[in-house]
C-alpha cells in the first residue's frame, strides 16, 4: 500500500483516511502536548488559551485535509515552541510577563467593591460572589478581605486573618 492510499491527498478523503490522519495527528498532538509543557491545560492564561486554540485549529485542518499535512504539523510545531520561549521569559522577566499575561485586578478592599475596578475588569457582583464563594467557602464578605480577578480571569478572594 502507497501512503496516498493510507493517507489521501487534498480534500476528499475516505473514512479509511481521515481515521489515518487522525491517528497520526493524536500520536503528534500528544507529544506537542508534552513539548509545550504542564502550564498549556493547568494555568490557562491568555498565552495558554492560545496555544490551545491554535493547536486545535491548525491540527483540524491536517486532519480533514484543508491544509498539506507538512505544513500543518510544522506550523505546530513552530506555537508550541514560541509558546514554550514565551512562558521562559515570563519565568525570568516581569516586565515582559505583565505584557504577555496582564496583572491580577484588585475588585474588593476594606468592604468595599472597587467600581472602577470592577468595570474594567468586566465583571458584576454576582460574577464576584460566585468567585468568592469558589476560592474562600463562604458568601459572607464581613469574612473576606481583598478580592482579586487573577490573570487567568478567575476571581479569588483571601479571608480576613482569623477566618
Amino acid at each position: 500500500m502507497n501512503i496516498v492510499y493510507l493517507f489521501g491527498e487534498g480534500k476528499d478523503l475516505n473514512i479509511l483516511q481521515m481515521c489515518d490522519r487522525s491517528f497520526v495527528v493524536f500520536i503528534i498532538a500528544l507529544i506537542l502536548i508534552r513539548i509545550s509543557g504542564r502550564r498549556s491545560f493547568g494555568i490557562r492564561t491568555p498565552l495558554d488559551n492560545i496555544i490551545v486554540i491554535l493547536l486545535g485549529a491548525t491540527l483540524s485542518r491536517g486532519i480533514v485535509g484543508a491544509s498539506p499535512f507538512i505544513p500543518v504539523i510544522i506550523a505546530s510545531f513552530l506555537f508550541v515552541i514560541l509558546h514554550r520561549a514565551l512562558g521562559w521569559l515570563i519565568v525570568y522577566n516581569k516586565m515582559a510577563a505583565r505584557i504577555i499575561e496582564g496583572e491580577q485586578i484588585l475588585l474588593f478592599e476594606d468592604g468595599t467593591f472597587l467600581q472602577e475596578s470592577v468595570r474594567k475588569a468586566l465583571v458584576c457582583k454576582e460574577d464576584i460572589m460566585q468567585g468568592v464563594r469558589k476560592s474562600a467557602l463562604t458568601d459572607d464578605l464581613d469574612k473576606i478581605d481583598r478580592i482579586y480577578m487573577e490573570r487567568n480571569g478567575e476571581i479569588s478572594a483571601l479571608k480576613k486573618h482569623g477566618y
